[in-house]
């Protein structure tokens, strides 16, 4: 795999406020790389932590090679004047309406910017000849699949949430116009993320500050479930060194014996996970003793739309970029409640 040419167009990121979109986004400054990023900081949870990662962007660009624009992904003319003003090589599409529980609420925000906002990102790469796009997928698309670890080449037809759905949405999307417009894609199944500067609507900081403030957490399923829970270190290094391999036609691929991870167009899909399953109440006691307190916890009966294990097979991303997590969940924990007890009393602490 080669490096990023730093003279090439510059690589447009959405969801630049996100968590995995942040971290990456601070990845290719890094490297002296042009980066264009979008979010629209939306409320979903407090935009205050949104705000604050885009400013330690904004520190972090030390080199003037970052622009920001805030903006929906179903702004069709706002989308279409960015790419038309940038013409990026490569896109990372990391923008979304996340979360299982919350699509149950509010499914017209997932239609709106899962299917409609990804159908412009996907009508940018046609229009202005974009070299390479890289999406998030989820591992919820897995469903109801019990046959663990989860393969790529498994069934997901069988999604148990909505926000599960428009993620196997985009995967049947993005390999329509790779197939008819020859536009490399790749697919990112992401299990669990999680670290420093987190998503506050998932367990790790919904535990971490409900402990610090003395209150119970609500273990889901009587804790009988299990994860597979992703370093963002481990998750940024995936992105970025997909980035360096742009897929191609599988000149093998057979049309009678279909793989859902490959495929007759410049098209692939891979997990990017731990291949470490960690039981729920393990991984409660692992937050207890970074953090220094003991949890009360409730038992409660699994929430509709929720998944009792997800686990990763990545053999196919190691062959492909030699993807192989570096952080246990043991250090990364220490890590993760390290920021969290700093984070808890600063002034951008929003709660959960």
């Amino acid at each position: 795999m080669n490096e990023l040419d730093d003279s090439k167009r510059p690589i447009f990121v959405t969801g630049a406020g996100g968590f995995i979109g942040s971290e990456i986004v601070k990845k290719l400054l890094s490297l002296k790389l042009k980066v264009i990023g979008i979010d629209n900081l939306n409320n979903y949870y407090n935009p205050l932590l949104k705000q604050k990662r885009i400013s330690i962007i904004e520190e972090f660009d030390q080199n003037n090679c970052w622009k920001f624009y805030r903006t929906n992904l179903e702004d069709t003319k706002k989308i279409d004047q960015i790419f038309r003003k940038y013409k990026p090589n490569i896109v990372i599409n990391l923008a979304a309406q996340a979360g299982v529980r919350y699509s149950i609420e509010n499914p017209m925000s997932y239609i709106e910017s899962n299917i409609l906002g990804f159908l412009n990102i996907l009508e940018g790469c046609r229009n202005y000849k974009v070299e390479h796009l890289i999406y998030a997928s989820s591992s919820s698309v897995y469903g109801g699949n019990k046959s663990i670890p989860f393969n790529e080449n498994h069934s997901v037809d069988h999604p148990i949430s909505l926000y599960a759905a428009t993620k196997k949405s985009n995967e049947m999307l993005a390999h329509s116009y790779s197939h008819l417009f020859q536009i490399p894609m790749t697919g990112l199944r992401f299990f669990t993320v999680y670290g420093p500067m987190g998503r506050p609507d998932m367990a790790p900081m919904i535990f971490a500050d409900a402990i610090l403030r003395g209150q119970p957490i609500s273990v889901f399923n009587n804790g009988e479930m299990s994860r597979d829970f992703t370093y963002i270190d481990d998750v940024v290094d995936a992105i970025y060194k997909c980035c360096l391999k742009t897929p191609s036609s599988n000149k093998n691929f057979d049309k009678y014996y279909p793989q859902p991870s490959t495929s007759f167009a410049p098209f692939r899909i891979f997990n990017v996970g731990s291949n470490n399953p960690i039981h729920l109440l393990d991984f409660i006691k692992i937050l207890e003793s970074a953090l220094g307190i003991k949890a009360k916890k409730i038992m409660k009966e699994m929430q509709p739309g929720d998944v009792e294990a997800t686990f990763a097979d990545i053999n196919m991303l190691n062959k492909w970029i030699k993807y192989k997590p570096k952080t246990s969940l043991e250090k990364g924990i220490v890590k993760f409640a390290s920021w969290y007890k700093e984070y808890f009393k600063s002034d951008y602490y929003i709660g959960t």
